[in-house]
């Protein structure tokens, strides 16, 4: 190993997050040894190998990657929007790859060793990274790298990519235009942050979004666009600032929107509570697998935050309208149902009120409990 080499790997042994200046200045440094056209040429090797991705660094700059897994020193798997597909690259050993797990958490400023074997973080340019540790899990370490969309897509485009037909964009604006409380649900890799992220870009100039999640992932390309992160505790069990938290604190930044993410946990609650204090138009993503199975979603979630069921049923009622379901496809992400939140016989449920089948459109009980709540006709 180089003098450079040793002396960048003692700064992160040291508990320093490596940066592009602190490697600039340890190859400024042995100048005088190595020469200025030598050292700035290690410097560069040196940048692209501690702050990028190593072996892995080619996937993730491929403009189609979504998804990086790598299970263990024998199997990497890509995701380039059509389902994962394995990989032919050598990662070395055991050893080899948990210094690469290692090496990416510390650039995320994480820790991740024996006394905290797993890491959730963000790498330079949004990489979402999760890595984890044996015995934890078996056949070595393992990391999942979500990579986010270097720019963000518009609706319109999206649409014309496939996600649904000209009814189903036009169902979509009006949701925007008319400050409609909605949730995007679907499975994991459906493509809901994606239609949520090209959804705000429809809101107007004018109006200021607060934005909450637990890793930022959302590219909205919106002129007021405040976001919030949470950040996990410390190795000690301190520090944690959590999406419940920070949803609070956005109702007192003056929001137009309030916008969480995913909604995963006890801040359902405060979004709850938020959508029946007079902020509309709030929104957010749920992992659900059907339209019919958000309300037990809801109920599972608001019991993390110490609601009763029936009072998790009471605020839905009167806060989220409507559920926009994706679904992922052999022929793509697709806008697969649209329901209507409400109170039928008696029984808070989600009622269907539009399906595409074969990119067709096919209207269900719920139209024109649809149409009430968006003022205007759909079809």
């Amino acid at each position: 190993m180089s003098v450079v080499g040793r002396t960048m790997w003692e700064h992160i042994r040291s508990g320093e997050v490596p940066t592009k200046d602190r490697i600039t200045a340890v190859a400024g440094a042995e100048a005088a040894v190595l020469g200025e056209r030598s050292a700035g040429e290690l410097g560069q090797r040196w940048t692209a190998e501690v702050l990028g991705g190593g072996p892995l660094q080619p996937l993730l700059d491929e403009p189609d990657v979504t998804d990086v897994l790598v299970n263990g020193p024998g199997q990497v798997w890509i995701d380039r929007g059509d389902g994962l597909q394995p990989v032919d690259l050598n990662l070395g050993d055991e050893d080899a790859v948990r210094r690469l797990a290692v090496r990416l958490a510390a650039i995320a400023g994480r820790r991740l060793d024996d006394a905290s074997p797993w890491v959730d973080g963000q790498l330079p340019g949004g990489v979402r990274l999760h890595a984890m540790l044996p015995p934890l899990v078996s056949d070595g370490p393992h990391l999942s790298l979500r990579i986010p969309r270097r720019t963000g897509i518009g609706l319109s485009q999206l649409c014309a990519r496939g996600l649904t037909d000209v009814l189903g964009e036009r169902l979509l604006t009006a949701l925007v235009e008319q400050k409609v409380a909605f949730v995007v649900t679907g499975g994991t890799g459906s493509g809901k942050t994606t239609l949520l992220s090209s959804m705000l870009a429809l809101v107007p100039a004018a109006e200021r979004l607060l934005v909450v999640e637990d890793v930022r992932e959302m590219i909205v390309e919106h002129p007021h666009v405040v976001r919030l992160e949470s950040r996990p505790p410390n190795v000690e069990g301190a520090g944690e600032v959590t999406l419940a938290a920070l949803v609070r604190q956005a109702l007192r930044m003056r929001p137009d929107r309030v916008v969480v993410g995913e909604v995963r946990g006890a801040e359902v609650r405060e979004l709850m509570s938020a959508l029946n204090t007079g902020h509309e138009g709030g929104c957010g993503t749920l992992h659900a697998n059907s339209p019919v199975d958000v309300i037990s979603r809801f109920e599972a979630l608001g019991a993390l935050g110490g609601m009763a069921p029936s009072a998790v049923r009471s605020q839905l009622a009167s806060s989220v309208r409507v559920v926009v379901h994706v679904q992922r496809t052999p022929a793509g992400r697709r806008l697969a149902q649209v329901g209507v939140i409400g109170v039928d016989e008696g029984e808070l449920r989600v009622r269907p009120a539009l399906r595409w089948e074969a990119g067709q459109a096919v209207p269900m009980e719920g139209l024109s409990a649809l149409e009430s709540v968006l003022g205007r006709a759909v079809r």
